[in-house]
């Protein structure tokens, strides 16, 4: 379907107006994927339909299990309606297990370390500054958002790791972290917003980092071929079909 009212573009999807609802909005996937806050990017034709399946399918699973999203309906593998949202401008990570950037920042842990309860830490959205780390307090006195608002953030981010984690489980996976985005609906309610697909975890099959079906994949590659980026497109095909299994 053709959209005559973009309102806002990202790297990997487009969000128009939705044609006859003014509280909806219509997200777009598209095949691009990226690295390195866009430093690395590239085309995979047919990854947005994938991107766009798994996210559909996340949502779904979520709101079933009684989790406030911003997700309507699915109108196709691309394309989702959603609810109009104010968004909250952090990207919230929770952490089961120990590696990459965190590992980075604390040497004392191990590879693969065990958290629990469930870490969460808040990156402040700004491109210019590669989106930096900031404490709840940090947050609060730049007036970004309130405590409220976090404590609530922070009571959902773990409902949601917690009903994927179990739901990967089933299926012999690890879901070692996880990030998500939130925003406000016109009514004023907390709900997840975005999407959440094969770019937004770390998944290790049967908890061995050596087989991850993510977008780690990518940002390790040291030269980008179209081998690589066949490999890639597999890993997303092998995600979407298990969320397919999911609803």
């Amino acid at each position: 379907m053709t959209y005559s009212v973009l309102l806002a573009e990202g790297k990997t999807k487009q969000i128009f107006a939705h044609p006859t609802n003014p509280d909806w909005a219509v997200v777009v996937s598209k095949d691009a994927i990226t690295a390195g806050d866009g430093a690395r990017r590239h085309t995979i034709p047919g990854k947005g339909a994938l991107s766009g399946a798994t996210t559909a399918n996340i949502f779904t699973l979520l709101q079933r299990n009684h989790v406030p999203t911003h997700f309507v309906e699915r109108l196709s593998d691309t394309e989702m309606v959603v609810e109009c949202c104010q968004m909250i401008p952090i990207e919230v990570v929770t952490r089961r297990h120990a590696t990459g950037s965190y590992l980075r920042r604390h040497p004392e842990f191990v590879e693969g370390h065990r958290f629990e309860p469930l870490v969460v830490e808040f990156f402040f959205k700004d491109d210019a500054n590669h989106d930096p780390l900031m404490s709840m307090d940090e947050l609060i006195t730049a007036k970004i958002t309130d405590k409220e608002t976090l404590e609530e953030i922070i009571g959902i981010a773990n409902k949601v790791f917690e009903i994927l984690e179990h739901t990967w489980q089933t299926q012999q996976v690890t879901l070692v972290d996880m990030k998500i985005e939130f925003g406000r609906t016109t009514s004023g309610q907390l709900v997840v917003a975005d999407v959440i697909d094969n770019d937004s975890w770390r998944l290790w099959p049967q908890g061995n980092k050596d087989h991850m079906l993510d977008k780690q994949v990518y940002r390790n590659m040291r030269e980008v071929t179209d081998e690589g980026l066949a490999q890639i497109k597999s890993l997303y095909a092998t995600v979407k079909h298990y969320t397919d299994t999911w609803i």
